[in-house]
């Protein structure tokens, strides 16, 4: 058996591919999640479930929330070593954060004392952090590269993941066994190949991505492209990630940790910034179909352009994001066989 990775949120779009990569790679996850943004099928969440008859596996999963610090300390204590963690739970929509700040702050930030405070009493010292490029505020200058100033946050959610970071740090100056490496990804988007597992975001889609595949398979009306007038070709540019890559990025991370590595930052993104009526257009390519949409008022928190340089992970993490636009297919593939998501799926 392979060492024992706990994956907090690994039934979400991101922690599942992961888990799926880390099996893979000859790794054993534990997988924890409270199914706030995963679909629950009996006593296990349905991506883990499909991931489990793709791979003809068995993955040791765990109903938990991370703010129930008691059952975080009984999974640590009676059961499990872990050899390291990778933290993906969280709130995560932007707009949200922005109406719902208090509920930003409690749920992130508890989250990840409650984790690392656990970690640290069970002498687990070893820590991959799912962050975010929104750390980085309006872009000072572009591509941007990880010398870039973090912490002028335009939204709480962002602000959350800078604090985190920051908690990981201080801790890992503080002790100097501890490992960690804060992966900052830019605009993750796509689905696995085999089209079982995807993004199936709860309620209506905060991110262009889901939203623009969703009106393309008939289950919304038309996107909406919040704000036209920025100093930009149409609308805000994105860097988009395939989300394959981004959980080989997290491998990656995993293997840096093993040569005592002490706190890092990497960028996890392509280098290439897309418009979202590139997007759309990309979206009709890959599914034959045409995508209404309208122009609507600025969304609150955005900023007008965000692309990454990435040479730094390619240079220390030996990675590299592989797929691009084109890979856009993967996308329509996972929505046209699962129109309505994981619930009530056409996908057995």
């Amino acid at each position: 058996m392979g060492e024992k990775i706990l994956v907090t949120g690994g039934a979400g779009y991101i922690g599942s591919h992961c888990v799926l990569e880390l099996i893979e790679a000859g790794y054993h996850p534990v997988v924890v999640d409270n199914f706030s943004n995963a679909v629950q099928e009996g006593t296990v969440a349905e991506s883990i479930r499909r991931i489990e008859k793709l791979l003809n596996t068995t993955i040791e999963f765990h109903q938990l929330d991370l703010l129930d610090r008691p059952g975080l300390e009984s999974l640590f204590k009676k059961q499990h070593t872990f050899a390291a963690v990778m933290h993906f739970a969280g709130l995560k929509a932007v707009g949200e954060s922005v109406e719902q700040p208090l509920r930003y702050y409690k749920v992130n930030l508890t989250a990840a004392m409650n984790l690392i405070e656990v970690m640290q009493a069970n002498n687990v010292r070893n820590l991959v952090f799912s962050s975010s490029a929104t750390v980085y505020g309006d872009p000072k200058h572009l591509p941007i590269d990880e010398q870039h100033p973090a912490g002028g946050c335009t939204n709480p959610y962002g602000k959350t993941k800078f604090f985190i970071e920051e908690i990981i740090k201080d801790q890992c100056k503080a002790e100097k066994d501890w490992n960690a490496v804060l992966l900052r990804y830019f605009n993750p988007i796509g689905a696995h190949s085999s089209g079982l597992i995807g993004e199936d975001p709860q309620g209506i889609p905060n991110n262009l991505l889901p939203y623009v595949a969703q009106v393309a398979v008939g289950r919304r009306q038309c996107l909406s492209v919040f704000g036209n007038d920025y100093d930009t070709v149409d609308g805000t540019v994105r860097d988009y990630i395939h989300v394959v890559d981004l959980s080989k990025g997290h491998i990656a991370a995993l293997k840096k940790l093993k040569e005592n590595c002490g706190c890092k930052v990497y960028n996890l993104g392509t280098g290439k910034g897309y418009s979202v009526l590139q997007v759309v257009k990309g979206m009709e390519k890959a599914s034959g179909k045409e995508i209404p949409y309208k122009i609507a008022p600025r969304r609150g928190g955005d900023v007008a352009s965000c692309y990454a340089d990435p040479k730094l992970a390619e240079e220390e993490l030996g990675w590299k994001a592989e797929f691009d636009m084109e890979r856009m297919a993967d996308l329509w593939r996972w929505q046209s066989m699962n129109p309505t998501g994981f619930s009530k799926s056409t996908s057995s």
